[in-house]
């Protein structure tokens, strides 16, 4: 059993005594950050910490957050944007910014996002659910877009762009600097990096505590995945790594993840249950 409390910035969720994530959806950021809402800290439900919030290398990488790094030209994920092999990463005034707007309902969220010209170009509602069991937490992750621009949206990402293997858009995991060299595992392999899966789990160890933790992210069909131990730990089921999708005025594109968040090192034959 968990709850949650709104402090009229974040929820707060909490189960057992252990306050399992801050979703802070009022983020006070610089606009280069492209303002948006994120999970952190997230945490097992021994209390051990899984994410990483504004590390020095990428300050715009807030724990968990579901974020676009190309609408149309506008960037939504912070930072540079890749705009092509010859100028590479590239400093624009492109950053947006997606605003809460309101709560719809318990876990239901409504959102709007702005071009950093201030152009209303989607509008989002997105649903938070979480599950508590004996070893490890469930979060439910589901978003509906609408296209509210007036013309074609172009969802990509450096990858589209130009910049091999570098997909990068949607939900993104960053984890904790301990983390570094962690364990990858999926029904493919370890070696997952611009390929198919429908599952994909990541073990890391911590620092300080003699601990393990397990994050399994299951995604829906024909996201790829983009996931790194080195330089740093990150996870993300793109839903725009090889190709471009182009969303008509008026339409909306519906996407769900889950991520199971454990205490120890679970194995493949226990993370192909939970997955199932």
């Amino acid at each position: 059993m968990s709850t949650l409390k709104d402090t009229g910035t974040e929820l707060v969720c909490e189960a057992g005594g252990v306050e399992l994530f801050r979703y802070v959806y009022r983020p006070d950021m610089p606009v280069f950050e492209a303002p948006k809402p994120y999970f952190h800290p997230m945490r097992t439900l021994a209390g051990n910490i899984v994410t990483c919030y504004r590390p020095h290398d990428h300050r715009w990488h807030k724990g968990l957050q579901f974020t676009a790094s190309w609408v149309s030209g506008e960037n939504f994920w912070g930072g540079g944007t890749y705009v092509d092999p010859e100028r590479e990463y590239v400093d624009l005034p492109n950053n947006g910014t997606m605003r809460h707007e309101e709560w719809a309902s318990e876990g239901v969220e409504r959102l709007t996002w702005h071009t950093q010209a201030g152009e209303h170009w989607i509008d989002e509602t997105r649903a938070i659910g979480v599950s508590v069991a004996d070893d490890h937490w469930r979060l439910d992750f589901a978003t509906s877009l609408t296209n509210v621009r007036g013309e074609e949206l172009v969802f990509g990402s450096p990858t589209t762009n130009g910049r091999p293997m570098a997909g990068y858009t949607g939900l993104f995991w960053r984890g904790p600097r301990a983390f570094t060299g962690g364990r990858v595992l999926s029904p493919g392999g370890p070696d997952m990096m611009g390929r198919q899966a429908p599952w994909l789990a990541f073990v890391g160890t911590h620092d300080e505590v003699d601990a393990a933790s397990t994050l399994l992210f299951v995604s829906e069909p024909g996201q790829v995945w983009f996931v790194r131990s080195e330089p740093f730990a990150a996870v993300n089921p793109s839903f725009a790594f090889f190709e471009e999708v182009r969303l008509a005025p008026g339409a909306t594109m519906d996407l769900r993840y889950r991520l199971v968040v454990a205490d120890g090192a679970w194995s493949r034959e226990r993370l192909e249950e939970a997955a199932r």
